[in-house]
C-alpha cells in the first residue's frame, strides 16, 4: 500500500498555509505523486474560510494529531480461533500462518484469552501421569480428529474428562491395569483385540475406540448398546489415533485469560512499551466496541507508517501539527526564520527570504514550466496578498511582486481589488466571533534570551473596535499567557490603511523601559510603520528581551 503524503501548514492556519499546501499537493500530483493530500493543523481563520468559499474549494483534511496510532500498524485480518476449537485445528493455524499467538474470541468477535504456541508446549508435553492419560474433549471433537464413524451411540458437544488405556495386552493384565478408575472416565483404545474390546464393554467404559478400521462382532455391538458403552471406529492404527485424541481438546483448556490489551486509537508508542516490558509476546488490538481489532508483536514495531508529512509555512514543530516529531518529514517549504528539528536523513528544504510560502509554490510552478489553475492562481496570489499585506509588509520582495504579476494574469484577477477584498470580508475583531478567537487565530510561540513569549495579530480598518474590546483582550492574553505558560503574551492590532500597529502586551511590565516604541497607556504601545510579524515585531522584541 502507497504511503500517504500529508502537505500540512502550521496550527493556525492562515491564508497562506492552507493555500500553499493545496497548490503543493496539486503541483505534487500533477507530477505524478498521486499520493499527496493537502492537510491542516488547525481550525482555519475567517480569511482563509472566506477564499476558499470563494473560490468553490473544500478545507484541506483537518489533523488534530499525527502522532502514529494502534491503527496505523495493524494488520487487520487476525487469525483467529474459537474456544470450541479443538487443538488440532489451532496447531494447523500456528502452522499455516506463522505465528506464536493464537486469539480466542467468543461469539460476537470479542477477545477472551490467547494461547501462545510456546506455553501450549510447555501444557502439552508436561510430564505427569494424569498428563498422561488425561484428555479433555467432546466425543465429537474425537471422532472429528480421529476421522472416526460411530458403531454405537452418538455424537455429543459436551466436554469430558477421560482417561486413556491403550489395550495392547492380554485381557486378565488389561483389566487389573484399568482396575479402580471409574468406567465412565475411561477412553480404552484397541485394535483387533476382541478379549479387550469385550472386556471393555462389560466393564462399561464410556468410549471404546477401534483402530485400524478393522470391524466389531456384531454380538460385541449389541452388548455395548445394551450396557450404553460408546463404540468408534478410525481407520488410524493405534499409535496415530492416541496422539489424535489428545488433540481433540478444546482450546478453552488452554487459554491464558490474562492477556496484554490495547485500543486502535493509542499510540505508536504506548504500544512500544506494552511489548518491551510487559513480557508477553504480543499485545491484542481492539475496536471501540471491544472487538477484536488485530495482533501486535514486536515484529510490528518495526512496519512503516503510513503517512508521512511535507511541512509548508513553517519549520518548527512547535508550531507543527501535535505528533510531527515522531513522523517522518519528507520535506519543508517555507519563508520564516530556521528552528526546524533535525532529520536522520537528507530531506528537500527551501526557505526563501520572501513575503509569502505561496511566492515559493508559484516559483516551483514556473520553474517546471507548469501553470496552475486559474483557481489554484487565485488561490496563490490570496496567500501571496494576505501574508504581504497586499503587498506593503516590509517582507515584500521583488519575488513577491514578480510572482504576483504572473499569477494575477493566470487568475483573471487584479491584486490590488483582490486583496481589498479579502481583507475588507474579514477584517477586525468580529469576523472571529470572540476576543479569545482573534488572540488564537494567528498566534505562534518564540523564545528568546531563555523568555517564551507568543504574539497573535489582528489586521483591522482603523482601531475603534479594537479600543472598545481592549480590557476584554488584556484579559484574554492574561488566559493565554497562564495557559500556555509564556512570560509574555502580545496582540498586533495592524491598520492596514495607516500601516500602524497597536501592541496591547500582558506580562514583563519591564518592557516599558526598552521597547523603543511610545506607550499609549498601561501594556499598550503604539508602532507606526509595523506590519510584520515575521520581520518586524519579532526580532525586536527579542532584541529587547535580551536586555531586560
Amino acid at each position: 500500500m502507497e504511503k500517504t503524503i500529508y502537505v500540512i501548514g502550521h496550527r493556525n492556519p492562515d491564508i497562506d498555509s492552507v493555500a500553499s499546501a493545496i497548490a503543493y499537493a496539486a503541483l505534487k500530483r500533477e507530477l505524478g505523486q498521486t499520493n499527496v493530500v493537502a492537510a491542516m493543523a488547525g481550525e482555519p481563520n475567517p480569511q482563509t474560510l472566506y477564499v476558499l468559499d470563494r473560490l468553490g474549494l473544500e478545507p484541506p483534511r483537518y489533523l488534530a494529531d499525527v502522532r502514529p496510532k494502534v491503527r496505523d500498524i495493524l494488520n487487520r485480518q487476525p487469525v483467529t480461533a474459537g474456544e470450541e476449537m479443538p487443538l488440532r485445528d489451532a496447531l494447523e493455524l500456528f502452522h499455516q500462518h506463522t505465528i506464536r499467538v493464537l486469539p480466542v474470541i467468543d461469539r460476537g468477535n470479542v477477545p477472551v484469552g490467547v494461547v501462545s504456541l510456546l506455553k501450549l508446549s510447555e501444557k502439552y508435553l508436561v510430564a505427569g501421569t494424569d498428563r498422561k492419560r488425561g484428555i479433555d474433549a467432546s466425543l465429537r471433537s474425537l471422532a472429528s480428529c480421529l476421522a472416526g464413524e460411530f458403531l454405537t451411540g452418538a455424537p455429543g458437544d459436551t466436554v469430558e474428562h477421560l482417561h486413556l488405556f491403550i489395550g495392547a495386552m492380554v485381557e486378565e493384565s488389561f483389566s487389573s491395569r484399568i482396575e479402580g478408575h471409574d468406567p465412565a472416565t475411561l477412553l480404552i483404545m484397541t485394535g483387533d483385540r476382541p478379549s479387550i474390546q469385550q472386556a471393555a464393554i462389560e466393564k462399561g467404559v464410556r468410549l471404546l475406540v477401534v483402530t485400524g478400521g478393522l470391524a466389531v462382532a456384531a454380538d460385541l455391538l449389541a452388548r455395548a448398546r445394551e450396557l450404553g458403552v460408546t463404540v468408534l471406529s478410525t481407520p488410524h492404527d493405534t499409535a496415530t489415533a492416541a496422539w489424535l485424541a489428545r488433540l481433540a481438546t478444546p482450546l478453552s483448556r488452554f487459554v491464558e485469560p490474562r492477556f496484554e490489551k490495547i485500543g486502535v486509537a493509542e499510540t505508536f508508542e504506548h504500544l512500544r512499551l506494552k511489548l518491551l516490558h510487559s513480557g508477553e509476546p504480543a499485545v491484542i488490538a481492539v475496536e471501540e466496541d471491544g472487538t477484536i481489532a488485530g495482533v501486535a508483536t514486536k515484529s510490528s514495531l518495526l512496519a512503516p507508517m503510513p503517512y508521512a508529512l511535507i511541512l509548508v509555512d513553517h519549520n518548527e514543530l512547535s508550531q507543527a501539527v501535535p505528533g510531527a516529531e515522531a513522523v517522518e518529514i519528507l520535506e519543508v517549504i517555507d519563508h520564516h526564520k530556521l528552528g526546524n528539528p533535525p532529520t536522520s536523513q537528507p530531506i528537500t528544504f527551501m526557505a526563501a527570504p520572501v513575503g509569502s510560502t505561496c511566492t515559493v509554490i508559484a516559483s516551483l510552478y514556473r520553474e517546471r514550466g507548469l501553470s496552475p489553475t486559474a483557481q489554484i492562481a487565485t488561490l496563490l496570489l490570496a496567500g501571496i496578498l494576505s501574508d504581504t499585506v497586499i503587498l506593503k509588509s516590509p517582507t515584500t520582495t521583488e519575488r513577491d511582486r514578480e510572482m504576483v504579476s504572473w499569477l494575477e494574469g493566470l487568475a483573471g484577477t487584479g491584486h490590488v481589488e483582490f486583496g481589498r477584498e479579502i481583507f475588507a470580508s474579514c477584517s477586525g475583531f468580529g469576523a472571529h466571533g470572540s476576543p479569545e478567537k482573534a488572540i488564537r487565530a494567528d498566534f505562534k510561540q518564540f523564545s528568546a534570551a531563555g523568555v517564551l513569549f507568543g504574539v497573535g495579530q489582528v489586521e483591522v480598518v482603523g482601531f475603534d473596535e479594537f479600543f472598545e474590546l481592549k480590557e476584554r483582550l488584556r484579559e484574554e492574553l492574561r488566559r493565554v499567557k497562564e495557559a500556555d505558560r509564556l512570560e509574555l503574551a502580545g496582540l498586533m492590532v495592524t491598520d492596514i490603511h495607516t500601516e500602524t500597529t497597536l501592541f496591547l502586551a500582558e506580562g514583563k511590565n519591564e518592557l516599558a523601559h526598552v521597547m523603543g516604541y511610545p506607550q499609549l497607556e498601561p501594556h499598550l504601545y503604539e508602532l507606526k510603520g509595523v506590519m510584520s510579524r515575521k520581520k518586524q515585531m519579532v526580532p525586536h522584541l527579542m532584541n529587547v528581551l535580551a536586555k531586560l
